[in-house]
């Protein structure tokens, strides 16, 4: 039955236009609603050096969301080291912006009293990249959240899918290029190992030196170096994504042919897509930084703006090899992937 056949044709054109104009109403209230970010201003610290292929796609995460969300964003950089990292966090809060955002490898020890004191001071604080499970536990209903992977896990998946995918046995030769002395970021380093010993490898472990860690190019060196030494590796896995990206040059380097050894690593890059695709890196376990970076600032936002509480957010469940980089490649390339 039409309209007309219930209402007069008349009734029916002023129901209409009431209809359009609740529409038109409704669209332009929308189209004039103040960003969710408005008048917030966030201070983030991405990690890594300036210009760091891991630290850039955090930033660029970030980046996205603050115009998003209408967000003033201003970033920090902590070339990977603790203690800049804590220096940056005092640097923030003096500055009393909406929300601080950290990358947690000093651990809960080192910020515990300092997040403490921005709440106190109406300053929301998220962390990415590495946990900090006793801050979460007290301060997850006040909107302390954590975007990333927990790096025990990591560390242990990334070692289970190598060990899955390559030819190896007992007694095979591998090495771990990684970190054992920062607080919860080494338990990705020390999940590698055990789960390689585990599997009954040989495993050698070289720490990632402070220079390195700021600098990868300097790691060229300790390839050369670790492979005169040791020609029989058969595994090499880098708990770094600076380092992993860089793993094609190094080993060109030291005369090694694609394919003659299996690396892993973690993060992508383009320089680590490159890697993947001419053979001398085969595996990569992706934290997709991208998020850890858009979904942070989505957090701090929404919790002074709403009272919502911290979200736990897992966004490294992938892997990236040869069959799927060619989909994967251009994201990278954009600084998304």
């Amino acid at each position: 039955m039409s309209i007309c056949g219930v209402l007069s044709c008349k009734s029916k054109k002023a129901v209409l236009t009431a209809l359009l104009s609740a529409v038109f109403s409704l669209s332009a209230s929308t189209a004039m609603a103040s960003p969710s970010g408005e008048d917030m201003s966030i201070w983030f610290d991405v990690g890594g050096p300036v210009g760091g292929p891991y630290a850039t796609v955090v930033q660029n995460g970030a980046t996205q969301a603050a115009g998003d969300l209408g967000v003033d964003l201003r970033v920090m950089y902590s070339d990977w080291q603790p203690q800049k990292m804590i220096e940056n966090f005092k640097l923030a809060l003096a500055a009393k912006p909406t929300g601080i955002v950290v990358m947690g490898h000093p651990g809960d020890s080192a910020y515990e009293r300092l997040v403490s004191e921005a709440f106190s001071k109406g300053v929301q604080v998220s962390s990415v990249d590495t946990a900090l499970p006793g801050i979460m536990a007290a301060d997850q209903s006040k909107g302390f959240g954590y975007v990333g992977v927990s790096n025990a896990v990591r560390g242990v998946h990334l070692a289970k899918e190598a060990l899955r995918r390559g030819q190896f046995k007992s007694g095979d030769q591998a090495m771990v290029w990684g970190i054992k002395d920062i607080a919860e970021r080494s338990d990705s380093t020390r999940g590698l190992i055990s789960t390689l010993e585990e599997a009954g490898l040989a495993v050698d472990f070289l720490q990632i030196s402070p220079e390195t860690d700021k600098d990868p190019s300097l790691g060229t060196n300790v390839i050369t170096a670790y492979l005169a030494r040791n020609p029989n590796v058969k595994l090499i896995m880098v708990d770094h994504g600076a380092l992993t990206s860089q793993m094609g040059n190094f080993l060109r380097n030291a005369g090694v042919r694609p394919q003659e050894l299996y690396v892993a690593g973690f993060s992508l890059s383009p320089a680590t897509a490159d890697a993947i695709k001419t053979g001398y890196v085969q595996l990569v376990a992706d934290s997709q930084p991208y998020l850890m970076g858009y979904l942070s600032v989505i957090q701090v936002v929404l919790s002074k703006r709403y009272g919502f509480s911290g979200l736990d957010i897992n966004t490294g469940a992938g892997f990236v090899s040869q069959s799927n980089i060619d989909f994967i490649a251009p994201l990278a390339a954009k600084g998304i992937r």
